[in-house]
């Protein structure tokens, strides 16, 4: 007994120095947070930094000034570090062991950093960057000289998208976190630009989620560095990443405000890339992008011009059902702009339509976008030259319509090629055009009689204007050959 109590009193009045904690290598300590990692991560310059701390350097846009030429790109989680500082810890007897720095912490700490350095030039510049751009007064172009003006001076690195801006408002989003959408959201903007899958796949179906059912929701998180990040999302080799990216976008451009801004952010030709290579469930939700984006007007003739058109053709051949929907529609909205009409004609998209009304498959939509088309010269000419007049007037004579809707489209598509001249009018008298007409003037819906009724107008004014000509007489005359021969020789004497 007294020999255990004395071992007992031994152990307790051990030196101090023995219960003092070990120094980590600095290896194991993060730059930044200047604690023991517990989430390593590998960024593209080849630094490791904890997680959560890169996370909040690229949602604050900044760049250590100790570390010009930092790049954060891309992140790769450092497993060897990782597992070596367990062991370290382990073999050391250093307890606790290190849990990984939260959202919140990060961000606190890099806001500190932002601060706390007056004599620090990329500091420095980005707090005058940051009060110019909430305060200032003047002209866009002036914030975006100083932004510029700031990317020179701190690095000659390529800057990753994370830090790029292409507006200023852009500059001024992606420096003011705290007003874009809150404090609580942070942790969806931090893991939208990570370069973790399973952070953005958490990300992109939060942002999906949150902005389903949410107007204002829609409305807050519709700003450029959220726009920017989507961009490269959209893209991303990751089903499920490339999919919800393009359905919270899809969710974003319901709102009309939100509709010429997405556009203007340089989204349509990631949506492009999507239809002509992506998932099938990414191809559905881009042809339902397009589509929204397309009923704004401002934004018809860029969503052309970007080169939208051609891939919209494509899925609406060969994509699923619901993709082949969302296109025929996106092509209606686009097809109100002249500019895209040619473009479409050009394409070679007439054949495409009559074969597919004459298949009966998506008439209602294919119909309209025909009605579009049949009001330009050039789409006048192509539908006479692949045999609309007989098509439309075929499907008249069987009534082969889905909806009244569809059959007032198509009389409406025979009215615009009625103004082709006479060259409509002897195709619409082949195929017994005025019996069919004239039954629908007498029997079809107020809407359907007044349009066969103009159509039936147009025809008799030709048939006026042909009957003041003796045509045959004409061609027996002398006079006629007079007239040639003076259109080609000129007039005057031989």
């Amino acid at each position: 007994m007294g020999t255990s109590k004395h071992k007992w009193r031994f152990t307790l009045l051990r030196s101090p120095s023995h219960l003092k904690k070990p120094t980590p290598p600095p290896e194991f300590i993060c730059p930044i947070s200047n604690t023991l990692m517990a989430d390593p991560v590998i960024v593209s310059s080849g630094q490791t930094f904890e997680r959560n701390c890169v996370l909040a350097c690229i949602s604050l846009s900044f760049k250590p000034p100790t570390l010009p030429t930092l790049d954060f790109t891309t992140i790769i989680p450092n497993l060897a570090l990782k597992s070596a500082i367990i062991n370290w810890c382990k073999t050391h007897s250093y307890f606790p062991f290190p849990q990984p720095v939260d959202i919140r912490s990060g961000l606190s700490i890099v806001k500190t950093l932002i601060n706390g350095s007056p004599d620090s030039p990329n500091c420095s510049n980005y707090r005058e960057i940051r009060l110019s751009s909430l305060t200032s007064s003047a002209s866009e172009d002036s914030v975006v000289a100083a932004a510029c003006a700031h990317a020179a001076a701190a690095t000659t690195a390529p800057i990753p998208f994370c830090y790029s801006s292409s507006s200023s408002s852009e500059i001024d989003n992606s420096n003011n976190n705290s007003n874009d959408v809150g404090e609580e959201d942070e942790d969806i903007f931090c893991k939208l630009r990570s370069g973790l899958n399973s952070d953005q796949e958490d990300a992109v179906v939060s942002l999906r989620n949150l902005t389903r059912t949410k107007q204002d929701a829609r409305v807050q998180y519709c700003t450029p560095r959220v726009l920017s990040t989507l961009r490269h999302l959209i893209v991303s080799r990751c089903l499920s990443v490339q999919v919800n990216a393009v359905a919270a976008l899809v969710n974003l451009s319901l709102e009309d405000v939100n509709k010429v801004k997405i556009v203007r952010s340089g989204i349509v030709p990631p949506l492009i890339d999507v239809l002509r290579g992506g998932f099938v469930e990414a191809q559905e939700h881009a042809a339902g992008a397009l589509f929204s984006l397309a009923l704004d007007d401002d934004n018809k003739t860029a969503i052309g011009v970007l080169g939208a058109l051609p891939p919209l053709l494509h899925v609406l051949r060969v994509g699923s059902e619901r993709c082949r929907h969302d296109s025929a529609l996106a092509l209606y909205h686009l097809s109100l702009v002249q500019s895209n009409r040619s473009k479409l004609v050009k394409l070679g998209s007439v054949q495409l339509f009559l074969n597919m009304v004459k298949s009966g498959h998506m008439t209602g939509r294919v119909m309209l976008v025909l009605c579009n088309l049949a009001g330009s010269v050039e789409g006048r000419a192509a539908m006479l030259d692949g045999g609309a007049v007989e098509c439309l007037l075929g499907m008249l004579c069987r009534s082969e319509f889905d909806s009244e809707s569809t059959r007032e489209s198509c009389l409406g598509a025979l009215y615009g090629l009625s103004q082709g001249g006479l060259r409509f009018k002897g195709l619409a008298k082949e195929a017994g055009a005025e019996e069919l007409l004239t039954k629908e003037q007498e029997m079809g819906s107020e809407r359907c009689k007044e349009k066969a009724g103009k159509i039936l107008e147009v025809m008799m004014q030709k048939y006026e204007e042909e009957e003041t000509v003796d045509w045959e007489a004409l061609l027996n005359s002398d006079e006629l050959t007079r007239s040639k021969f003076e259109l080609v020789y000129g007039k005057g004497s031989v």
